[in-house]
């Protein structure tokens, strides 16, 4: 009888993933035949930034490529918790937590009405439709279009945001789970078109290490021993792997360019989660509180080194 459900479940995921695996190239052959462009507009309630005034220059732009759970422009893993309180905790920045990761059309996927009625009836579709996405993003027949065509995506956005390009203000990229596949695929296209300083950022990052991050000044690599997912990445892409030393992560490894903070005992996901508004460390704060912290000091000392100005204590 177990034997019969199983066959059922693989008799029944078989059409649907396949179905997905098609799905999923079609956004990047439409941008790569030139049939459509990335969107740049928003709607009427969601601003193209939050956080320090426009008409100032703000010490760095922000940029949050959210985890797979990301299918629409307002911020939906966590209810838009961590970009809250990076907003709250570091008021010198200018943040964009609306970019979609895995549309590189930037097409809401829960705004399409046939993913409307998938939503309320067959939720796991969205899942792995995202999930196909950081395949089709990792994927090296598809990976240089998948790439030009997300960083135009947010380099749209931040022009909109009031980025100037050569102006020298840095754009960090903070990135969660499969995030992490997009930014590190957007640097070229960013660094061609705005010309900016680029500091990346990876949450439990899961990516193929394939990318060239030579134009990113560096990448600072948050991670868990409970983090099994991010793990899961490291084991099964090649690239990750030490022994292919050429590959784009180990070349920037080489270089000096990548560092790992520990945010242990945190997990991928779940109560226990990088950004657990619940979860408490000894000290008393939240797994959120802690990754809000980590990612605001590192940004600030960056900026201290690169500028030589540090921010009074606050």
């Amino acid at each position: 009888m177990i034997e019969l459900a199983f066959l059922l479940l693989l008799g029944g995921l078989g059409p649907v993933l396949l179905a997905e695996a098609l799905l999923a190239r079609y956004e990047v052959l439409a941008y790569a035949a030139g049939w459509r462009t990335p969107a740049s507009t928003l709607p009427a309630d969601v601003p193209y930034a939050r956080g320090a005034d426009p008409d100032r220059p703000p010490d760095a732009y922000l940029v949050y490529l959210d985890g797979i759970g990301k299918r629409r422009f307002r911020d939906t893993r966590d209810g838009g918790q961590l970009v809250k309180a990076l907003i709250a905790g570091a008021p010198e920045l200018r943040v964009l937590g609306q970019v979609l990761p895995y549309s590189p059309l930037a097409d809401p996927l829960a705004d399409r009405p046939l993913w409307t009625w998938l939503r309320r009836h067959l939720g796991l579709l969205l899942f792995l439709h995202n999930v196909m996405q950081i395949f089709i993003a990792a994927d090296h027949r598809y990976r240089p279009l998948y790439n030009r065509a997300v960083g135009t995506q947010i380099a749209a956005q931040l022009r909109l945001a009031g980025y100037r390009p050569d102006s020298g203000i840095p754009v960090v990229l903070l990135s969660y789970s499969g995030g992490a596949q997009v930014a590190t695929g957007a640097v070229d296209e960013l660094w061609s078109r705005l010309r900016s300083p680029l500091w990346l950022i990876t949450l439990g990052g899961f990516h193929n290490g394939a990318n060239d991050i030579t134009h990113a000044q560096h990448l600072y690599r948050l991670t868990s021993a409970g983090d099994w997912i991010e793990r899961v990445g490291t084991w099964i892409f090649p690239q990750r792997w030490r022994l292919l030393r050429r590959s784009g992560w180990n070349r920037a490894d080489r270089a000096g360019k990548i560092t790992v903070h520990p945010l242990d005992p945190a997990t991928h996901i779940g109560p226990r989660s990088y950004i657990s508004p619940d979860a408490r460390l000894p000290d008393g704060r939240s797994h959120l509180d802690r990754t809000t912290d980590t990612v605001i000091a590192l940004i600030r000392a960056r900026h201290s080194a690169t500028t030589g100005r540090s921010r009074p204590a606050e």
